[in-house]
């Protein structure tokens, strides 16, 4: 059975680390995503909704539990991403979607010890096997609600492929939720260390070897200790053009925004206008959250040493 395993290795830039004197009063945070896009409360069912947010709700727990025993915020998302990569509820791990071929290709961002900064394919297989990561089949992935929905997607390829021969128009044709979902990460620890992680299934009959922001630094996923960590949700291509994480901490860092300020500047007023669909989830270096999306909704959760537990699904949480 082949193995897949694609692998971004942030050697600098997704965690700055630094030391500073603790305080009982040091300052703690994470928030979680799950995936953004055309999520409506009239198409769950009671149990559904319940479901989803209860997965959402204990793996954000996870996570804080790691930061209030004093541990590090890279070890906190890792914590939190795998809980949200276990669930078949969300495009990443065991929920991934299928590409055109009928198999998995996951994308990833994290910190590890590495020279180089993106892995990917056999490389990043043989990177994995040194580090002691085990590697599963890549069956393992399989599920059959989201194989039902590569099979539409590909119906809808071929009924515009009857039109266009165009492989970009045909794709751009596919309604939005197929190109999205990923889930993330952003955590400060009690050190004042910020990180960030995001993990993603892909786009659903993705081709010819796709990779979306996930794994992407600056795109998807970033973190610096003066500015602060963002992952990041929605149609990845958008998302890598406008460098959305790094825009985002470069709009606190250099012009003194607050993150509420510089989310929805990227989010609402660079993205929106131009067709870019999606959310982030970020955190600062003061433990202060923030949660901007510009879809019907966006799986999210967040908590702090100043914040009891917080888990919304739709616009109106």
């Amino acid at each position: 059975m082949k193995k897949t395993f694609l692998l971004s290795v942030l050697a600098s830039g997704c965690l700055t680390l630094s030391t500073q004197a603790l305080s009982e009063q040091a300052p703690f945070a994470i928030a979680i995503h799950g995936g953004a896009g055309t999520i409506e409360k009239a198409k769950f069912t009671p149990e559904q909704e319940k479901a989803y947010r209860a997965k959402l709700a204990e793996a954000v727990e996870a996570g804080y539990t790691v930061l209030e025993k004093g541990g590090e915020s890279l070890d906190a998302i890792t914590t939190a991403i795998e809980v949200l990569e276990q669930s078949p509820y969300f495009n990443a791990g065991r929920g991934a979607v299928y590409t055109y071929d009928g198999s998995h290709e996951l994308d990833a961002s994290i910190m590890d010890n590495s020279v180089h900064v993106m892995l990917s394919g056999q490389g990043a297989e043989e990177f994995a096997k040194e580090q002691g990561v085990a590697l599963i089949e890549n069956n393992i992935f399989d599920t059959k609600h989201r194989y039902e929905a590569l099979l539409k997607a590909k119906q809808k390829l071929e009924k515009e492929k009857a039109t266009s021969k165009n492989y970009q128009a045909a794709h751009k044709a596919l309604p939005t939720n197929y190109k999205m979902g990923t889930v993330g990460a952003v955590a400060l620890d009690k050190n004042g260390n910020l990180a960030a992680g995001t993990s993603t299934g892909g786009m659903t009959a993705k081709r010819f070897g796709r990779i979306g922001d996930s794994p992407v630094i600056g795109a998807g996923t970033f973190a610096e200790n003066d500015s602060c960590a963002v992952s990041a949700t929605g149609h990845g291509e958008y998302f890598i053009r406008y460098s959305v994480a790094s825009d985002i901490c470069a709009r606190v860092k250099y012009q003194n925004k607050t993150i509420e300020q510089a989310g929805d500047e990227v989010i609402n007023q660079v993205l929106a206008p131009i067709g870019g669909t999606g959310g982030v989830i970020i955190v600062d270096a003061k433990g202060h959250i923030s949660m901007p999306f510009n879809t019907s909704g966006m799986y999210r959760a967040s908590k702090s040493n100043t914040q009891s537990t917080f888990v919304g699904i739709f616009k109106n949480q």
